[in-house]
């Protein structure tokens, strides 16, 4: 038998499967429109001079093929990531906020050419370090940081260094800066005023912890409509909705056997409801008739789990995109003041 010879040994490949293999670049695109690379280019920058068929007709070529931007050539040309960092706290994994804060903002970059990466760092370390990380590497354009302080070195450094960000949540330092908050005050407020209509008239507040703007809000909503209506607080002294669950209900337990209880309690987050409830129910008592509770939630999850409890929902999801959006406006040069947002407890 004829040896075969070194030509029939392998297969070529063929022209679509070689074309398959490789990563979709703007000569792909521009092939497959007809168009120059150049305009191809500029249509997916969305330049003013190019016509609004053209930049759709390319647009929906680069969706099909699965066409994405080579970031480092990008970052040569231009300085710049086409990154977003959002950097978090470990701990708002816990509280059900990473995921629907996610999705809020990638639904906005979705049609941007932005990129959204997430830094996380532990409860723990200093949250500074996260925040020099990206500015001395330069790995984002644009950063959100949530946990607000009223004086935040974090705020204070990103201004300083003129790079842009927004904050979930707010500050109290006279500088001006994106935002987007949920209205803890109003929270508070109405949340005693729903228990005093039930006529409770010793009330707690299972606030976030001292050092945090959103705390001092909440505070102040709950002290003044405790003193508006007449009624007496009672101190969790020992806990904050940052605890371990374990030790919420732990505290809540030895408080609830304890003279001078509270007959409501005003939950700051809904993780911490459910361990105030296993506490209560733990000292023995019952749940709408010795004690109410009126919480703040950001995933729907209370009503299912003690429909007795009275609930203020936080659309993180919605926080996500206004975050989105302020950063954006950020990056573009906009007025601050005009990148602030404030949501209403509903």
């Amino acid at each position: 038998m004829d040896k075969p010879s070194p030509t029939m040994e392998r297969d070529e490949p063929s022209a679509t499967s070689h074309r398959s293999s490789e990563r979709p670049t703007l000569k792909t695109i521009a092939f497959m429109t007809g168009l120059g690379i150049t305009t191809v280019s500029r249509a997916l920058k969305d330049a003013p001079d190019i016509g609004a068929d053209t930049k759709e007709r390319v647009r929906l070529v680069a969706k099909q093929i699965g066409y994405r931007p080579n970031r480092a050539g990008v970052r040569l040309r231009t300085g710049k990531t086409n990154v977003i960092s959002l950097i978090l706290n470990t701990h708002e994994e816990i509280m059900g906020i990473t995921s629907n804060m996610v999705y809020g903002i990638s639904e906005i970059l979705a049609d941007t050419q932005y990129h959204l990466v997430v830094t996380p760092y532990a409860h723990s370390n200093d949250p500074m370090e996260p925040v020099r990380y990206v500015l001395e590497t330069g790995s984002a354009d644009g950063v959100i940081i949530s946990r607000t302080e009223p004086d935040d070195p974090r705020v204070r450094y990103l201004i300083e260094h003129d790079f842009p960000f927004a904050t979930h949540g707010r500050t109290d330092m006279g500088l001006v800066h994106p935002f987007h908050d949920f209205d803890n005050a109003a929270f508070a407020q109405r949340s005693v005023e729903r228990l005093a209509q039930k006529g409770r008239k010793r009330l707690a507040l299972l606030a976030p912890p001292v050092g945090l703007t959103y705390y001092t809000h909440m505070m102040g909503g709950f002290s003044n409509a405790i003193h508006d209506l007449g009624l007496d607080a009672v101190p969790l002294s020992g806990i904050d909705i940052d605890r371990a669950l374990i030790d919420i209900k732990a505290g809540t337990e030895r408080i609830m056997r304890a003279r001078g209880r509270p007959d409501g309690i005003v939950c700051g987050s809904g993780a911490s409801a459910i361990a105030v409830v296993a506490g209560i129910e733990a000292a023995g008592l019952v749940l709408g008739r010795d004690v109410d509770i009126c919480s703040k939630q950001s995933t729907a999850i209370l009503p299912w789990f003690r429909p007795e409890i009275s609930v203020f929902n936080e659309d993180v999801r919605e926080a996500g995109r206004e975050l989105a959006r302020a950063v954006l406006g950020h990056i573009e040069g906009r007025d601050p003041a005009t990148l602030q947002s404030l949501m209403d407890p509903r």
